[in-house]
């Protein structure tokens, strides 16, 4: 598999060769892997269909984590959605209710993607389905955006991290934000150039965001720093397709970004010793399911 270390160098060969994004990477990962585009195509649809039984699965009004920590949530905000004009819209609630459905259904040991981790399995797929679902986008579409959203992932894993041991949530969250950003801007018909301010915008917002997970588990808060992560993602697209462009080049707030997560101390990256995990009711919590050891 041909790896990417510069998703500027993406764009600019892209419009060297007057072809977008997805079209440029798959050309590229079929010729390096010696394998039809048809194949890889092939292998997006069954991602795909994985992603979609587990919005479906996530749905489910009896669904609980083995912990009891989480679970019915997504039920929830479909059955608030479905009732009522929402604050945030069709779309966007629809991508909520996504984003907290399957992230449960992982929490619950179901089968999902990891997109590009499992505590942040939720924002891809809420993005690309609610696309399908709102605006009737093809399947073949969606495949090609996956193969954009995985190519930005493949940059940032390169050059900073997509692990909240290392990196933060900010790694996690913020990296799943920034693909579905990217994702969602080709779908939306979005240049090459927009699809990279959108990635820089999702990212710049999540920078900082600390993994802290209560009782060493990924349920609190990690099931909805995916509903955040998904709306900070639709928030990007929207600007970038709007013509706003990030004053901080992508490549460089991916930099940034391991910078950061360099900095954050130990307590503040996945080992649940600090932050929420932390807290009076963390702490209670930790002890009621693990006892006080």
């Amino acid at each position: 598999m041909l790896e990417y270390n510069s998703i500027t160098d993406i764009v600019k060969n892209a419009d060297e060769r007057g072809i977008t994004f997805s079209r440029m990477v798959l050309e590229d990962q079929a010729a390096e892997m010696e394998m039809p585009e048809s194949e890889i195509l092939s292998r997006m649809a069954d991602t795909l269909k994985v992603m979609q039984n587990s919005a479906q699965e996530g749905l489910k009004k009896d669904l609980r984590s083995t912990s009891g920590l989480t679970g019915g949530d997504g039920y929830r905000m479909h059955e608030y959605a479905s009732g009522q004009t929402t604050l945030g819209g069709r779309f966007s609630v629809r991508a909520v209710t996504l984003a907290i459905a399957i992230q449960e259904y992982n929490a619950s040991m179901g089968k999902i993607v990891a997109a590009p981790t499992a505590g942040s399995c939720g924002i891809l797929p809420a993005g690309i389905l609610t696309i399908m679902e709102e605006r009737g986008v093809s399947e073949q579409d969606v495949c090609m955006a996956l193969i954009t959203a995985g190519a930005i992932g493949m940059v940032i894993a390169n050059e900073a991290t997509i692990s909240g041991a290392q990196g933060g949530c900010q790694a996690e969250c913020g990296s799943a934000a920034a693909m579905t950003a990217a994702a969602l801007t080709e779908l939306s018909g979005g240049t090459n150039d927009m699809i990279a301010q959108a990635c820089a915008i999702a990212l710049k917002n999540q920078l900082g965001l600390v993994c802290d997970p209560v009782a060493g588990l990924v349920e609190v808060p990690c099931v909805k720093r995916n509903a955040g992560g998904i709306m900070c993602a639709i928030c990007a697209a929207d600007m970038a397709l709007a013509g706003i462009k990030s004053r901080i080049p992508v490549d460089e707030v991916i930099s940034a970004m391991r910078e950061i997560g360099e900095c954050l101390p130990g307590a503040l990256r996945e080992t649940a010793l600090g932050g929420l995990a932390a807290t009076p009711t963390g702490i209670a919590i930790k002890e009621k399911i693990f006892g006080k050891t």
